[in-house]
């Protein structure tokens, strides 16, 4: 039987950062009340009197843990100690904590970065165990791979009710557009409409523009994370996504053409183009929890390209 969330007290770790204030919106649109976000200033996940203290104060039914260090290949390439340290660390003693606690149930985010650099496409779950991943994002795909075992292992061990979810990359208004550690739609806006402002002639991309991804809404994503915590009761892992690639090279071009950016595009090959292609199967979430995406990809990247330039423009 569905959970009934409005009448539970839902910890969501990472809720005030981009999916988790997604998130936190569809709960209290939900009738959701009971909500604890542990602030990072005050509670840091990958200490242990920090994750005590979070417990302590609140005491859940429900914990939805989204608390992850994350970024690009550039991030991932120069902090790959950190990525997995910090994101295994807070997994990990998160999910103990709760299940000391007697938490009802855990809802562990992965990612996509858990499959091997060589899935064949479409990515079925049954697959995240037959190689390793692609080396530029290793370190953080399995750190959060170890919370999947986790996960298996207290359901075995202690009838613990925790779900792991992996979903594809995300897109959307309120996403990170620091070139430092953006993904690659945020990093590609910000550098159409800094071109723009500058009246650069062209811009450059990393890679060769071959490699494939697919991408998910951010509100999209927020709706099967909290579909999950109401419907799915199995340690099985989960795709989450919209079921479509698109090249980045195609990818440039659509973002271009929505900024107005007309100048020229050059590829640096000397540059990692990260995992060849990513598409996932997305059958078991829909079997599962009734899960399917609804935002068209342009319409999705119409809305984040105006939430880009209206964030400039308060900026500037």
């Amino acid at each position: 039987m569905a959970i009934d969330l409005t009448k539970k007290k839902i910890m969501v770790t990472g809720g005030a950062g981009f999916l988790g204030s997604y998130v936190i919106e569809k709960l209290k649109e939900r009738g959701c009340k009971e909500l604890f976000i542990p602030n990072l200033k005050e509670y840091n996940l990958t200490q242990s009197d920090a994750v005590k203290k979070a417990f302590d104060r609140f005491i859940p039914d429900i914990v939805i843990h989204l608390a992850a260090v994350v970024g690009g290949i550039g991030a991932n390439k120069a902090n790959p100690g950190r990525f997995f340290y910090d994101n295994l660390v807070m997994g990990v003693k998160t999910m103990e904590a709760a299940r000391q606690r007697g938490v009802e149930k855990f809802v562990c985010l992965g990612t996509i970065c858990c499959y091997p650099k060589f899935t064949p496409v479409p990515f079925k779950e049954e697959r995240l165990w037959d190689g390793y991943p692609d080396e530029t994002n290793a370190p953080y795909g399995l750190a959060k791979k170890m919370l999947l075992v986790q996960s298996q292992a207290y359901r075995q061990q202690y009838n613990f009710n925790s779900i792991f979810l992996m979903p594809v990359n995300l897109y959307g208004p309120r996403d990170n557009f620091d070139p430092q550690s953006s993904h690659v739609i945020p990093a590609l806006i910000r550098k159409c409409f800094e071109a723009i402002d500058n009246k650069d002639k062209e811009i450059i991309v990393w890679g060769s523009g071959r490699p494939t991804r697919e991408f998910l809404y951010v509100e999209d994503c927020a709706e099967a994370i909290i579909l999950a915590a109401e419907k799915y009761d199995k340690s099985d892992p989960v795709n989450l996504g919209a079921g479509f690639e698109i090249s980045i090279k195609s990818l440039v071009s659509l973002i271009a053409r929505l900024t107005g950016f007309t100048g020229k595009i050059a590829w640096d090959r000397s540059r990692p183009d990260g995992q060849p292609r990513r598409r996932l199967d997305t059958s078991k979430a829909y079997k599962e929890f009734g899960f399917k995406a609804k935002v068209r990809f342009e319409e999705g990247l119409k809305r984040t390209v105006d939430y880009c330039r209206q964030y400039s423009r308060l900026k500037s």
